[in-house]
């Protein structure tokens, strides 16, 4: 099925930015759409972006439009989360994950990388 590898996160201060990174390797990159979650302390885990497979179409969780951008390179088999203006709020573990289905926007992810810490300091 393959596997997804994500970059080392990192911590920044508000109103700063972040990029992180995944690599998907075996038929992953290929066959699926690609997108990011992300799980902060004591909540459950959030969609942030997606984008799809063949167009690149992409898609947001509202709370992180205007400030993160989802792109890909399907030379590298990388999809990229670049996070700009962060916030204390945006703190949390990011997944990347991969699925067949985009649902109103939302990434159905049937594959997990291991995640990513990612700390905004205020």
């Amino acid at each position: 099925q393959g596997q997804l590898v994500e970059s080392r996160g990192g911590m920044v201060q508000a109103g700063g930015s972040l990029s992180l990174s995944c690599v998907a390797s075996g038929p992953t990159y290929s066959s699926y759409h690609m997108g990011w979650f992300r799980q902060a302390p004591g909540k459950e885990r959030e969609f942030v972006a997606a984008i799809s497979r063949a167009l690149g179409t992409t898609s947001y969780v509202d709370s992180v439009k205007g400030r993160f951008t989802i792109s890909k390179s399907d030379a590298a088999n990388t999809v990229y989360l670049q996070m700009n203006s962060l916030k204390p709020e945006d703190t949390a573990v990011y997944y990347c994950a991969a699925g067949s289905t985009i649902r109103m926007g939302r990434l159905e992810p049937t594959l997990w990388g291991q995640g990513t810490q990612v700390i905004v300091s205020s």
